[in-house]
């Protein structure tokens, strides 16, 4: 499925919220989705008797109220309805349980931080949700734009990048859009100095992995460009994508269990954190897609 139908918007007030709801109001005009904006707000642990207001409800969640007011504002300025919805409690968590509970098919967030090292970070809300949802998630930066023209697809041939797959050609196909797949040997100058032929063995296996790509492409009458880079993935693939100016990059998440899979992987958030344009992490299932 390359269009969704119902999209869960994560909305707290920031610059890239803004843009991401933005983005997200567009995609839904385009595909005639439905949108449904999502407010968290920390649950209060105090002692409600104590705190000496009045209206304690309101005090609570009068900063929900403004926010969902914004987003509003800014659906009804893109001529776009929209639900809204206000929860309490761990931000990741209402998240992902609500986009379960409203069988919604893709979560957009926007990508926060601000310097170089927050932004490689990318923010634990994003990278939580993406480790515990199946859902697709949609990071969209600040002062990016969504658009389908060029499409960046990175592949390592592992289960997870087997969806992203499945996923970007659909995309492509659905929007008419060229598409290009890279896959990155990971190599360095001191690795390919002292064991040539290993790193020469990982090069054809990364050609190899976009060979396999090749058939899914022309099936689906999508015109795919094939790329095989060395070095560290995540420099590589930015470096493409800036290149090439990628308008989106399709991804896969390695899904891990327990605590390591909040950190996704090194090589998609250091992609999300640090690109220039939307990043669409994709948990399709291959096995019905």
């Amino acid at each position: 499925m390359a269009k969704y139908r119902k999209i869960l918007v994560a909305y707290d007030g920031s610059p890239s919220a803004r843009n991401a709801l933005v983005q997200a109001c567009r995609l839904a005009k385009t595909d005639k989705s439905w949108i449904k904006v999502l407010a968290v707000l920390p649950a209060y642990e105090g002692d409600l008797e104590l705190i000496g207001v009045s209206r304690i409800t309101e005090t609570i969640t009068g900063p929900g109220q403004t926010l969902l007011g914004e987003a509003k504002a800014i659906a009804d300025a893109a001529d776009v309805h929209v639900l809204a919805n206000m929860e309490q409690g761990e931000p990741y968590d209402r998240i992902v349980h609500v986009a379960d509970d409203e069988n919604c098919d893709l979560i957009v967030m926007g990508r926060r931080g601000l310097t170089q090292l927050d932004r490689g970070l990318m923010g634990s809300v994003t990278a939580r949700v993406i480790g515990h949802t199946r859902k697709d998630v949609l990071v969209v930066p600040a002062t990016a734009s969504l658009e389908w023209d060029r499409l960046l697809l990175a592949t390592d041939g592992s289960p997870y990048s087997a969806a992203a797959v499945v996923r970007a050609i659909a995309i492509a196909k659905a929007r008419h859009a060229g598409m290009t797949a890279v896959s990155v040997a990971y190599t360095n100058d001191e690795f390919s100095a002292l064991a040539p032929a290993e790193a020469h063995s990982l090069v054809r296996r990364a050609q190899e992995l976009l060979q396999d790509i090749k058939p899914q492409a022309a099936a689906a009458e999508v015109a795919l460009t094939t790329v095989v880079r060395e070095g560290e993935p995540q420099e590589a693939i930015l470096a493409l994508a800036a290149a090439m100016k990628a308008s989106l990059i399709v991804m896969g998440s390695h899904g891990r269990k327990g605590l390591t899979r909040l950190l996704m992987g090194s090589v998609t958030e250091h992609v999300i954190g640090l690109g220039d344009c939307p990043v669409l992490v994709s948990h399709c299932d291959v096995s019905t897609a």
